[in-house]
C-alpha cells in the first residue's frame, strides 16, 4: 500500500434527474428538441421561468386513443401549486398515447404530476403503467400515494433514427373497479451526444468510460438502455434552478447536509474562473464546480475520517454515479498534494484519486463516472434500465381501497441506503481489519447458533435448530413458558389461504405481512414472510426470534411462532386490529386520535422501550423506532414491534456499530460516531412525539428544505416561536397549556443533538404520564367551571423562557395554534431514511438497510 497524502478531497456529486429549464443567457448548448406540452390545456401558455407550454388539445402532440375516451379537467387551485403545467390534466380509463416527432438521438423525457381531485375521477383510484416505445418508465404507478402533491420523474431515452417517441399511459384493470391514468405536463428535451449518460465513440476515446464497481473494469451505458434520474445534488451549494442549468433545464437540488452524513467545511467561490479543458462546458453549471465539501487540512483527523454521503435507492439495479471534481483551493496546484481513496456501496472504486492528475491544472473541472449494482443497498445517480427494459422496479398491484393508506405509509421500504465515502487510502487497511474481525467473530458464533458465513446469502444450520420444538397441540396462549412455537408451511399456507394477496396488511423492506388464522380458524395472528432473495432478511429473521422469544411485555408486540421450511422465513405475531400509530395520524380516512389517545399510546410505547432497555443483565436497543413500528391492538393499547436491527448494549457502554436504522429517525449521534447507546433509541422516540402532536411525516422530501425534517424543524419552530405552524390542526383548542408545556420541552430534550443531553427512557416515561395527569386535572377542572381547555400564545417580549408564563401566572391567551420561544442549539445533522451512498472506510457483510459509516 502506497503512503498517500490524508488530505481529504474537494468533491462535487450529481445526482439523478429532475425537471429543468431554459437559462436567461445563452447557455453552452442549445437543444434541438425542446418541448413543453400542457396535458388537458388549449393554445399556448407561459410559465413563470418565461418557458412557453403548449397545451395538447387540437395541438399536433394531442393523444391518439379508441373513440376519444380520455377526458381534459382543470385541478383545484392550491397557492402552493405552480400553475403550468400543473393547473390541468388529461385523464382516462382507457389506454392513451402523446407521439413526438423528434429528432434521432437522446432526450430527456420528464413527466408532471400534480395529485389533486379531478371532475369526474376518485383521486385515490390512480393506477396505470407508463412506457416508452420497449421501455417501462413506471408501472403500476400511483400519484396519489406520493408524500409530494406534485413533482416530475425524468428518464434519458434514446430515439433510433425513423423512429418516434411514443408515450403511453395504460390504466390497471382489475374486475370491477375501474382505475384510470392521467398525466399534466410532458417534457421533451435534447441532450449532446457526446460525454453525456450515455456512452459515445467520443468519451471511449478519451477515457471517460464509467468504472462497474467491483465487478468488470468498464461499463458501456448503451443507448438500447433507458435511464431516471434519481438524484442531481450540488454538494457544498445552493439548489440550482432549471433556468440557470447549461440548456438542458435540469434542477439542482442543494447538498449541503441533506445526505452529507459527515461534518466537514464548505468553500465556496463564485467568482472563481473555471477552466474548460477537459470536459466540455455543457456538463454542469460553473456554480456546481465553484463550491464543495471537504474535511478541511487537518491530516491527523483526516487518516481516519471520510466524507460520507448517502441516499436512498431502489434494489435490484445499476446505478450510474457521477461526481464532479474541481480543485478550487489555491495552494493545491501540484499532482499529489491531495490524493484519496473513494468507496461506493462499501466497495473500493478509486484507490489512487488525484483531481490535479486527472485535470493537469487547478481550477478545472473534471468528473468520474461509476456504475453499482444495488442487491441489499443503493447512490450521481441514474438507475439503468434491466434487460427487459424496465424502470419500474417491483410490480405494485393496487389494494383493496381501505387498504391504500396502508400502502402509502410502507412504500419506501422497498429502499435502500447507498454509501458514497471519499477518504484517506488508510480506510481500505480499516475494511480489511474489520473483515478479518468479522470471520472469526462468525467462526465463533457457530458454537452457539449454527455456521453462516458472512458471504453467504443464507443461514446454514450445522446441528438440528434450537428453536425447532413442536407445539402443535398448543394454543398460543400457552406459549409463555417456551421460546416459540414451531410451524410447518403447510399450517403457514392454510392460515394464509395459501399467502393469498387479498390477506396482506402491510408491506415492508423485509416482505409482506398477512392476516392469517391459526387453532382452527379461532386465533387471528399477524405473518410476516420474508422474501427469499433477502440476505438483510436472513440477519433479521434470527434476530427477532431471539428477542421476542425471551421478551413477554404488555406493551411489546409478542412473537408466536416461526416457520423455516422449504428455505422460508416467517415469523407469527399476534394480530394488532388497529395496525400501526403511524395510519392513524396523517393520510388516514380514519378519525383522528384525541389527545389523551395520543398521550395513552406514547406512555405505552415508553413503557415498551424502557422495559427493552432494563429487562435483562445489558439492554436491547430497538434501532429503529418510528410510527410504524408502534401497533395498536383492539383496545388502543400500544405495542412496539419489529426488532429485526435490534442490538444488545453493555450496561452503559456504547456499542461501535455500522449505523442502521430509519430516515427521519436516526440519531445524528450515532450516525456521525457509529456508537449506539438507549440513548438513540430516545432520539428516536422524540421525533415520534412530535409526528405525534404534528401529525407530519418525520421526513418529507416534498416540502421545502428547511422543513423536511421534522425533529429539526420542529426544534427552529419553537426557538423562534412559531410552534403553532406545525401542530396538528385538530388539536387547537383542545391541550392543557400545563400538558403542552411538558410534552414539547421533553419532545424537545429528546432530540438534542448529543445523546448525553438526552433523558433517559425511564424519565421519558414519567414525564408523559405526568403530562395525562395534568391534562385529565385540567379537562376535569373544565367541567367544574365551564371553562376551556385551550390552546395558548406565550407573549415572550421579556426574553423569559415560554414555559415561565406557566407557572408564573402570566397570561395566556386563547388562539387557534402555540407559540414558543426558547433558544435550542439546532440540528446539524438530518434524519435518514432508506438507501444511502458513502464513502467509507468500513464493511457491512449483514447487507442491511440504511447502513452507514
Amino acid at each position: 500500500m502506497k503512503n498517500h497524502s490524508t488530505l481529504t478531497p474537494f468533491f462535487f456529486l450529481f445526482f439523478i434527474f429532475h425537471h429543468i429549464t431554459v437559462a436567461t443567457s445563452t447557455p453552452p448548448y442549445i437543444a434541438v428538441d425542446n418541448i413543453n406540452l400542457d396535458c388537458g390545456s388549449f393554445g399556448n401558455s407561459n410559465a413563470t421561468d418565461e418557458r412557453d407550454w403548449i397545451g395538447d388539445i387540437g395541438s399536433k402532440y394531442g393523444p391518439i386513443e379508441e373513440n376519444n375516451k380520455s377526458n381534459f379537467s382543470e385541478a383545484p387551485r392550491q397557492a402552493s401549486v405552480e400553475s403550468i403545467p400543473y393547473s390541468t390534466a388529461r385523464l382516462s380509463y382507457s389506454q392513451f398515447t402523446y407521439v413526438f416527432p423528434v429528432t434521432p438521438g437522446p432526450k430527456f423525457v420528464r413527466l408532471y404530476f400534480y395529485s389533486a381531485a379531478y371532475s369526474g375521477f376518485t383521486k385515490s383510484k390512480d393506477f396505470f403503467t407508463v412506457k416508452a416505445g420497449s421501455f417501462t418508465l413506471l408501472r403500476n404507478f400511483s400519484a396519489s400515494i406520493h408524500t409530494e402533491k406534485y413533482f416530475v420523474r425524468e428518464f434519458c431515452i434514446n430515439v433510433e433514427k425513423n423512429k418516434k417517441l411514443n408515450l403511453t399511459f395504460i390504466p390497471f384493470t382489475s374486475g370491477s373497479i375501474s382505475y384510470y391514468a392521467f398525466i399534466n405536463g410532458i417534457e421533451v428535451v435534447s441532450m449532446p451526444m457526446d460525454y453525456m449518460y450515455y456512452t459515445s465513440s467520443s468519451s471511449i476515446i478519451e477515457g471517460k468510460v464509467p468504472v462497474y464497481v467491483g465487478q468488470a473494469p468498464q461499463f458501456y451505458v448503451n443507448y438500447s438502455m433507458a435511464l431516471e434520474m434519481v438524484y442531481r445534488l450540488n454538494i457544498g451549494g445552493s439548489s440550482i434552478l432549471p433556468v440557470q442549468d447549461t440548456g438542458m433545464f435540469r434542477e439542482w437540488s442543494e447538498g449541503r447536509t441533506d445526505y452529507l452524513l459527515t461534518d466537514g467545511v464548505n468553500p465556496r467561490d463564485p467568482s472563481l474562473k473555471l477552466k474548460y479543458s477537459k470536459i466540455p462546458k455543457y456538463i454542469a453549471p460553473d456554480t456546481v464546480y465553484q463550491s464543495a465539501a471537504s474535511m478541511g487540512p487537518n491530516r491527523t483527523r483526516n487518516s481516519m475520517s471520510n466524507l460520507t454521503l448517502g441516499l436512498p435507492v431502489e434494489t435490484g439495479f445499476n446505478y450510474l454515479v457521477r461526481l464532479h471534481f474541481c480543485e478550487i483551493d489555491s495552494k493545491i496546484h501540484v499532482s499529489g498534494t491531495r490524493v484519496f481513496a473513494i468507496y461506493v456501496d462499501y466497495q473500493l472504486a478509486e484507490e489512487t484519486a488525484d483531481v490535479i492528475s486527472w485535470a493537469d491544472n487547478s481550477y478545472t473541472p473534471y468528473y468520474k463516472d461509476y456504475v453499482v449494482m444495488i442487491q441489499n443497498k443503493g447512490e450521481d445517480m441514474f438507475k439503468l434500465s434491466d434487460l427487459s427494459g424496465n424502470l419500474a422496479g417491483l410490480n405494485m398491484v393496487p389494494p383493496p381501497m381501505d387498504q391504500q393508506p396502508a400502502l402509502a405509509a410502507n412504500k419506501s421500504n422497498t429502499k435502500k441506503t447507498m454509501f458514497i465515502a471519499i477518504g484517506s487510502s488508510v480506510g481500505f487497511l480499516v475494511v480489511a481489519a474489520l473483515v478479518c474481525f468479522m470471520v472469526l467473530f462468525n467462526l465463533k458464533k457457530t458454537e452457539r447458533y449454527g455456521s453462516y458465513h458472512p458471504l453467504a446469502k443464507w443461514w446454514c444450520w450445522s446441528r438440528p435448530d434450537p428453536y425447532k420444538r413442536e407445539f402443535s397441540r398448543r394454543t398460543a396462549s400457552s406459549l409463555p413458558g417456551e421460546l416459540c412455537r414451531y410451524f410447518s408451511l403447510n399450517e403457514i399456507k392454510t392460515a394464509t389461504n395459501n399467502f393469498n394477496e387479498d390477506l396482506i396488511v402491510g408491506v415492508g423492506g423485509f416482505g409482506n405481512v398477512y392476516k392469517g388464522l391459526i387453532e382452527q380458524g379461532n386465533t387471528m395472528v399477524a405473518i410476516k414472510r420474508m422474501k427469499q432473495e433477502s440476505r438483510q432478511g436472513a440477519h433479521e429473521f434470527m434476530t427477532e426470534i431471539e428477542m421476542l422469544s425471551k421478551l413477554r411485555h404488555v406493551h411489546l408486540v409478542s412473537l408466536i411462532g416461526y416457520c423455516n421450511d422449504e428455505g422460508e422465513m416467517i415469523l407469527v405475531y399476534e394480530y394488532m386490529a388497529n395496525g400501526t400509530l403511524r395510519h392513524h395520524l396523517y393520510d388516514t380516512p380514519n378519525d383522528p386520535l384525541t389527545w389523551k389517545q395520543r398521550l395513552q399510546i406514547c406512555i405505552g410505547a415508553a413503557r415498551g422501550l424502557h422495559y427493552l432497555h432494563t429487562c435483562t443483565k445489558h439492554p436491547i436497543i430497538h434501532r429503529d423506532v418510528k410510527t410504524t413500528n408502534i401497533l395498536l391492538d383492539e383496545k388502543w393499547v400500544s405495542k412496539v414491534s419489529d426488532f429485526g436491527l435490534s442490538k444488545m448494549g453493555l450496561d452503559n457502554t456504547a456499542v461501535s456499530t455500522l449505523v442502521k436504522g430509519t430516515w427521519g429517525y436516526l440519531d445524528p449521534d450515532y450516525a456521525r460516531h457509529q456508537q449506539l447507546t438507549e440513548k438513540s433509541d430516545v432520539y428516536s422516540f422524540g421525533v415520534v412525539m412530535f409526528e405525534v402532536l404534528c401529525a407530519r411525516k418525520a421526513l418529507n422530501q416534498g416540502l421545502q428544505v428547511e422543513e423536511r425534517n421534522l425533529a429539526s424543524w420542529a426544534r427552529k419552530c419553537i426557538k423562534r416561536g412559531t410552534i403553532s405552524e406545525i401542530i396538528d390542526p385538530y388539536l387547537m383548542n383542545k391541550i392543557a397549556a400545563e400538558c403542552f408545556k411538558v410534552y414539547v420541552e421533553l419532545a424537545k430534550s429528546c432530540v438534542s443533538d448529543h445523546g448525553i443531553e438526552r433523558p433517559k427512557m425511564n424519565d421519558v416515561m414519567e414525564k408523559l404520564e405526568f403530562a395525562l395527569e395534568l391534562q385529565e386535572y385540567a379537562e376535569a377542572t373544565t367541567k367544574d367551571t365551564d371553562s376551556e381547555v385551550v390552546s395558548f400564545r406565550v407573549d415572550t417580549t421579556n426574553g423569559a423562557p415560554w414555559y415561565n408564563s406557566v407557572y408564573h401566572g402570566q397570561m395566556l391567551e386563547s388562539t387557534s395554534g402555540t407559540e414558543l420561544s426558547t433558544i435550542s442549539a439546532e440540528l446539524s445533522y438530518p434524519g435518514l431514511d432508506s438507501v444511502t451512498i458513502s464513502i467509507t472506510s468500513r464493511d457491512d457483510s449483514s447487507g442491511t438497510k440504511n447502513n452507514s459509516s
